[in-house]
């Protein structure tokens, strides 16, 4: 099959050849369970593992022991925001959450779940550029406020929030600070500090599918998320379940290589991305959602006007692999919600297309994908 451009990096990211060679050994050769504490097998199991969790603690700038292995940022994402609000319903106690209309479906679905059992929850709007006006965020903490849960860089057009200052704020309430940094670990410097939970998925930094990890603060007062899933009381109590011990280590080594990558590859895709970015707003009707200024240095989001959203997904996927938004809703009639969050009109936001780069990216994959842009709009906009 002959593949279109690759330009969906937000979606997923293949799985480096070092990473897959790390793991090979762990499915037949090592195959030992790491719960096995009373022979060799699972003791070396187990020390693969703990050389993983260093190393994805590193990444981020945590300690090995505050990493819990989960199956994906999905799972980590609701141990986080399920597991405070468990912790807090033993006690009977009112609970009120905030959180971003922009997060990610996975952390808006859990909260609207909250909902359901009886919490409170305050959905923040943005600005037109999808930044988040502080003052308002203050603003919404009540003396029930137990969480903020708000994503490091934005999936869809790559706008960093202000984490550190999110941090202090939490800090100041004496609130839980959650994020979901998905999009953030292994593309930019990532560090935990004054955060109280953190979520990661290893497929997107070139680790393999299937493994995440929720970081969770150690030696602090505030409460810790109770286990979702129990069973053997596997990672501490967190998360039940035999280890996926091949991917473990996968995604171990993808965090070391992606410490040791990621600025230099930052800086390339940052001037490969503009290139990109300046071929394409200057054709007519064409608008850049989220602004050019603190964001992702390998996302662009681009709004193309006078043609009809869903067909020009569809013509554009055949040469070049892109998305609408999350890779849950790649190709929908529907305007993603974070686009609408920001004010951009339902037909535009039917016709964005958000490109985002990876390590594989060349300036041929560019031009490539500028010249199909263009063909496709200037015949959707004749037939118009």
């Amino acid at each position: 099959m002959n593949y279109p451009v690759y330009l969906d990096y937000n979606s997923t990211t293949p799985c480096a050849p070092q990473v897959i060679e790390a793991m090979l050994p762990w499915f037949a050769e090592h195959f030992g369970n790491s719960a096995s504490k009373s022979h060799a097998f699972g003791w070396v199991a187990e020390n693969a593992v703990d050389e993983a969790r260093e190393q994805v603690a590193n990444l981020i700038g945590a300690k090995s022991k505050e990493i819990v292995f989960t199956s994906g940022a999905t799972e980590a994402i609701n141990l986080a925001i399920k597991g405070i609000f468990e912790y807090y319903a033993e006690g009977k106690e009112k609970q009120h959450y905030i959180t971003c209309q922009t997060e990610h479906k996975a952390v808006l679905d859990c909260h609207a779940e909250l909902q359901k059992y009886g919490a409170e929850v305050t959905y923040l709007p943005v600005r037109s550029n999808g930044t988040l006006d502080l003052n308002l965020l203050k603003a919404s903490i009540r003396p029930e406020t137990k969480m903020i849960s708000l994503m490091w860089a934005n999936n869809e057009t790559g706008i960093i929030h202000p984490i550190a200052e999110v941090a202090k704020i939490a800090q100041e309430s004496n609130v839980i600070f959650f994020t979901d940094a998905v999009q953030a670990a292994g593309k930019i410097p990532v560090s935990v500090s004054g955060i109280h939970l953190l979520a990661i998925s290893a497929h997107k930094f070139y680790g393999p599918k299937g493994i995440g990890a929720l970081y969770i603060r150690h030696n602090h007062p505030l409460p810790k998320p109770l286990a979702q899933i129990s069973g053997g009381g596997h990672e501490k109590g967190f998360r039940s379940g035999t280890l996926n011990i091949p991917a473990i280590v996968g995604m171990g080594k993808a965090a070391e290589m992606r410490l040791s990558e990621m600025e230099k590859d930052g800086n390339r895709l940052k001037i490969l991305r503009d290139k990109l970015e300046q071929r394409l707003l200057e054709l007519s009707d064409t608008v850049l959602n989220g602004g050019q200024n603190n964001r992702l240095p390998h996302v662009t989001n681009i709004s193309f006007g006078g043609v009809e959203g869903e067909e020009l997904l569809k013509r554009v996927c055949h040469k070049v692999a892109v998305s609408s938004g999350s890779a849950c809703s790649s190709i929908t009639p529907k305007p993603s919600h974070v686009l609408l969050a920001m004010g951009v009109d339902p037909d535009l936001g039917r016709a964005s297309i958000r490109f985002s780069l990876g390590k594989h990216t060349s300036e041929q994959d560019l031009s490539e994908a500028g010249d199909c842009i263009v063909k496709v709009l200037e015949m959707l906009k004749k037939r118009n």
